[in-house]
């Protein structure tokens, strides 16, 4: 493959992965490849091969004989149980670049705490840009720790975070901006236990806004339908079940 061939594609693949996540292309949407094709001026090759990039993302699945569609946003059970497997690895990434002085990544998490700061307001492009810089924050200490492995893993559990992050009740991050600069503190002072517990915190801070935010999303939806009890009743076990979980 042509560098020429393959930058073509890399640039239809950020294009519908950046629609998806700022929810241009909203959950459960059907994703028309002419349509596409013709909006990046491309033919449909690259497009079927960016869906399939993003199929194995988990950012849209296939469906039978009718093409791609975005993935549905997850539960609050799917939430809960990726927090959990972040909890377990990021913790310990955080650590792990807190230990290093020759490649410490304290100079870009800093850098990226600065870029945050500076993006306000709460229309949708603006959103994205905080999710997409908290990408590049977590991305950097997960890299400093050195395993490819853990860096293909969290690459697909954060894709899901940012997609729910429009739901969030903590929109203008505030929040998330001094999580941030602790995390980048303790790295910056090579202090890894530090490190370690003001990532965990981070996380459980992380959950705890999504969850509130989805409350709120269900709530709405629940306003809006007919009053069942037991439609009513669910949410708050899910709630009791996903707290128990991450203490």
């Amino acid at each position: 493959m042509s560098r020429s061939v393959g930058s073509g594609q890399d640039r239809v693949y950020e294009a519908l992965r950046t629609r998806i996540i700022e929810h241009e292309l909203e959950p459960g949407a059907r994703i028309s490849i002419s349509g596409e094709a013709q909006r990046l001026g491309v033919s449909p090759t690259p497009v079927r091969e960016a869906l399939n990039r993003l199929e194995g993302d988990d950012l849209v699945v296939r469906i039978a004989a009718r093409g791609y569609a975005v993935t549905p946003l997850i539960d609050l059970a799917g939430l809960a149980e990726l927090f959990e497997l972040r909890l377990l690895l990021e913790p310990w990434a955080a650590r792990e670049a807190a230990t290093t002085r020759l490649h410490n990544p304290a100079p870009i998490l800093r850098h990226e705490v600065e870029i945050f700061a500076g993006l306000h307001g709460m229309d949708r492009t603006v959103l994205a840009q905080r999710a997409l810089c908290d990408q590049r924050f977590h991305r950097s200490l997960i890299d400093a720790a050195g395993n490819s492995f853990l860096t293909t893993a969290m690459h697909r559990l954060h894709t899901h975070v940012h997609v729910f992050r429009l739901h969030q009740v903590d929109l203008e991050g505030r929040e998330t901006q001094r999580e941030h600069i602790t995390v980048a503190e303790a790295v910056e002072a090579c202090d890894p236990d530090a490190a370690e517990e003001a990532m965990r915190v981070h996380l459980h801070g992380a959950f705890a806004r999504l969850r509130e935010g989805f409350g709120a999303d269900a709530a709405g939806n629940d306003g809006a339908a007919a009053g069942d009890s037991s439609s009513s009743a669910t949410p708050p076990v899910v709630l009791r079940e996903a707290r128990s979980r991450l203490r």
